[in-house]
């Protein structure tokens, strides 16, 4: 999967636009995108069920809905879900596999955010995405997300992890280092919890981080 990746991967001139690539190619049975493990990623789903409380009358916000199972589960709660992608091929599958879903499915960037998304949103999920990108841009796009944030809401951040110091893999995904999570409170968040977990048969190490605004 890894070699995947890297194939389909990003360069230089367009660190974003390798999304759409490993979508179209997953359409066409050429790739497989390896985060679609067809259901919520089991450190969301563990949060979201302990911890987010009932959505009615809350906003969400999924950063790189991909598949959809995330803002699934935030809709399945009652949350007004706005899920955005980079890659259109992304989205429209999401559209077409819950096309009876509540979720408002959005093709939009990072790096590029909507003016009106700026401090809207109650509950901001941002599981794998930014690991995904090389750096630059990686640091502004950990910088743009807490922006989703609005006063008194929360940011869940899901992602793989590598010890401060280690050397960074080849790529991608790049594993975020502890400095990089903490890095997410840039945008007048503070960080909450702060969580470690160590790798299993199936997956390396994680991190899992609550921030507030």
């Amino acid at each position: 999967m890894v070699s995947e990746q890297r194939r389909l991967g990003p360069d230089a001139h367009d660190p974003t636009g390798w999304f759409d690539r490993l979508y179209a190619a997953a359409g066409d049975g050429d790739a497989v995108v390896p985060w679609d493990r067809g259901t919520p990623h089991p450190l969301v789903a563990d949060w979201v069920q302990r911890c987010a409380g009932e959505g009615a009358g809350r906003r969400a916000m999924v950063v790189g809905a991909g598949p959809g199972y995330d803002a699934e589960l935030l809709g399945a709660r009652g949350f007004a879900t706005v899920a955005f992608d980079v890659s259109p091929t992304a989205v429209a599958a999401a559209r077409k596999r819950f096309g009876a879903s509540p979720v408002r499915y959005v093709v939009a960037d990072l790096l590029d955010l909507p003016a009106e998304w700026i401090e809207a949103y109650d509950l901001v999920v941002e599981c794998l995405t930014v690991q995904s990108l090389p750096d630059p841009p990686r640091a502004q796009a950990i910088a743009q997300v807490g922006r989703l944030v609005a006063r008194g809401g929360v940011l869940l951040v899901v992602a793989h992890g590598r010890p401060d110091g280690a050397p960074e893999p080849a790529g991608p995904p790049w594993p975020l280092t502890l400095g990089e999570v903490e890095a997410f409170a840039a945008a007048g968040l503070r960080v909450e919890t702060l969580e470690w977990h160590e790798a299993t048969q199936q997956t390396g190490p994680r991190w899992r981080a609550v921030l507030r605004r």
